[in-house]
């Protein structure tokens, strides 16, 4: 399988998930500069996270002009798996790929700490390899990371499963006290209707090692790579 990353000016996480794709997982992994256009016809399009342009007209409404994004978006149509991690996330949505808008944070803090994710949907391409309901514990390290959609988008989320993660407590209870920023429906991780674009606040690249007291990461990271093994057969 054939990973991409994507750098934009002001990525900060960008070679913390190359090294989890290729040095802990095996993958041939690869990097892409924001003004590539050939994706190399790799399986996997990962935009990581950090500060694109340093965050300064919008989280990824400056990135989402990037000449690389016109590639991953007909990379997604035609069926292949992009996935944007924390600002990556937020490009996505200024992109037009995912839905919603991240709002600051509610305690308008920057928040960078550890959290539970309950496992909403695990038939998705990145979630193949969790148990549904399975808890996952990640870091998150974000100012706006509180995920807003208007009631009516909601409900179509949540009819078509397009949640795959909400923040819980450690035993799975989605709670006021587990939703570490304001997010709507505790929302931490959504696809596109199609279910090949993900977006997630939390970082699976920094829980993927034991030496970062977690490796629940490496389910995100494994279901991929069990979907493209079982499509190419």
């Amino acid at each position: 399988m054939k990973f991409g990353v994507v750098i934009f000016p002001g990525s900060n996480c960008d070679h913390d998930t190359h090294h989890v794709l290729k040095s802990v997982l095996g993958q041939e992994t690869v990097f892409f500069w924001h003004q590539d256009t050939d994706l190399q016809d790799v399986d996997t399009v990962i935009l990581p996270g950090g500060f694109a342009y340093g965050d300064y007209l919008r989280c990824g409404a400056i990135a989402k002009f990037s000449p690389i994004l016109e590639s991953v978006r007909r990379h997604a149509q035609d069926g292949k798996l992009v996935v944007g991690i924390c600002n990556g996330f937020q490009i996505l949505q200024e992109a037009g790929l995912l839905p919603g808008v991240m709002l600051r944070n509610a305690g308008l803090r920057f928040v960078c700490r550890h959290v539970w994710l309950r496992t909403e949907n695990n038939q998705t391409p990145f979630t193949n390899a969790c148990q549904e309901g399975q808890v996952l514990k990640i870091p998150i390290a974000h100012n706006e990371g509180n995920f807003f959609i208007s009631k009516q988008e909601l409900a179509e989320l949540q009819e078509n499963q397009q949640i795959v993660f909400r923040y819980s407590d450690a035993q799975g209870d989605v709670i006021p006290e587990a939703n570490p920023n304001g997010s709507m429906d505790s929302i931490a991780g959504v696809v596109n209707r199609q279910g090949n674009v993900m977006g997630m606040m939390p970082h699976p690249e920094r829980a993927s090692e034991a030496l970062l007291s977690s490796e629940d990461g490496r389910f995100i990271f494994k279901s991929m790579i069990n979907r493209v093994h079982s499509v190419s057969r």
